[in-house]
């Protein structure tokens, strides 16, 4: 695997241990930080600065897709691995 992926894999799962924590810390909850990545999606797709073909925005929209993955599960109490949320991501695009 390419070492830039892995360390965006990486950084993908360090924000969502932060989020984690914000929530874990009462200074956001799920539905504030769910609104975040929504708000966060909305800008990936009104962009049209950028002319991103449909693979482009799929994987730009990826991360803060797994995000929100990340943000449901410890809402639920679980937590799975990068590539638990990858595949979980993939099934539903």
């Amino acid at each position: 695997m390419n070492t830039a992926n892995l360390q965006l894999e990486g950084m993908v799962m360090a924000v969502a241990s932060l989020c984690e924590a914000l929530v874990d810390k009462g200074l956001l909850n799920h539905k504030e930080v769910g609104a975040a990545f929504e708000r966060a999606m909305q800008a990936v797709e009104q962009d049209d600065a950028h002319k991103l073909s449909e693979a482009n925005l799929a994987a730009a929209a990826f991360p803060i897709r797994l995000l929100s993955l990340a943000n449901q599960a410890h809402e639920r109490g679980k937590n799975f691995t990068f590539s638990d949320y990858a595949a979980i991501v993939g099934k539903l695009t």
